[in-house]
């Protein structure tokens, strides 16, 4: 009984782990995530992983009662029966229903993470060596998002920094911050256009729930709908140079009202420095 109920602590814990939006030390599962993306993701994992564990506790409950029960049975005469269609039935259905069962939910979410159908807005995302560009369609809004300067700093040879000491609030930061954010609203779908300018990157936020390669000459596409306001970070993930480990992405999902504040304040600012430019006197030759 005590047995029991320490597997059953055991598994109540890595199911509540399951629950945290963020990372965290000694986590042992997936994040659920705050799109229906992640949400499928989660769920699909959880299936298929309650379906290997209740395979490994039959086979492996009947490998230890065989090495027990039968560990003195000396000069034991194996059976010589060759063929039984009963049992060749049982291990032919079962694990074709056990396919079945996994398939089923796994290709409905992997159909819904494509469909980017009814999208409200477009972002481009192209990967540099080693940065992002971020470009809102039809908004003649964009930018290039590096490195924090702080991390930039810090991730130096001999630079005698401290890694433990950047931090945004509690939570260290050390290698995924950005100089720039992508901000995007909560509660709206949002069709990504990924490609890449030089060799291939792969952009991918975990929170949102999936991952997409950015290969130069082609454009993928991608859909996410944010539930909850916050700040979600991910990483390239796909080997692309010397600096891969330096090109962090950070998400920060605000609500449709400060998302259109946002981007007015940043067509203004565009407007101003524009109009900056074109003010700017000219020197006269040889002057």
């Amino acid at each position: 009984m005590r047995l029991g109920a320490w597997a059953t602590g055991v598994v109540a814990a890595f199911y509540s782990l399951s629950a945290a939006a963020l990372p965290h030390q000694w986590q042992l599962n997936m994040r659920t995530g705050v799109t229906q993306s992640a949400a499928n993701a989660h769920s699909i994992h959880m299936i298929m992983f309650t379906i290997c564990c209740v395979i490994g506790v039959i086979v492996f409950g009947a490998m230890a009662v065989a090495m027990v029960r039968f560990r003195r049975s000396k000069g034991a005469v194996a059976a010589t029966w060759s063929h039984n269609t009963l049992a060749e039935i049982i291990w032919t259905v079962i694990p074709i229903l056990i396919l079945i069962v996994m398939a089923v939910p796994a290709t409905s979410h992997l159909t819904a993470l494509y469909d980017a159908r009814d999208s409200e807005m477009s972002v481009k995302v192209t990967g540099y060596q080693w940065m992002w560009r971020y470009d809102y369609i039809g908004e003649d809004v964009g930018f290039v998002a590096r490195l924090e300067r702080e991390s930039d700093r810090t991730r130096q040879l001999d630079s005698g920094l401290d890694p433990f000491a950047v931090k945004d609030g509690d939570q260290s930061t050390y290698l995924l911050d950005t100089d720039r954010r992508l901000v995007l609203p909560t509660d709206t779908k949002i069709r990504f256009l990924i490609t890449g300018d030089d060799v291939i990157h792969a952009w991918w936020v975990p929170s949102l729930g999936w991952k997409q390669d950015a290969i130069p000459g082609i454009v993928n596409e991608a859909w996410t709908e944010i539930r909850e306001p916050g700040i979600y970070r991910g990483q390239c993930a796909e080997l692309c140079g010397k600096d891969h480990a330096f090109m962090p992405i950070v998400v920060e999902a605000v609500s449709p009202d400060e998302y259109r504040a946002w981007l007015e304040e940043q067509k203004a600012a565009r407007t101003a420095e524009q109009s900056g430019a074109g003010a700017r006197p000219v020197a006269a030759a040889g002057g």
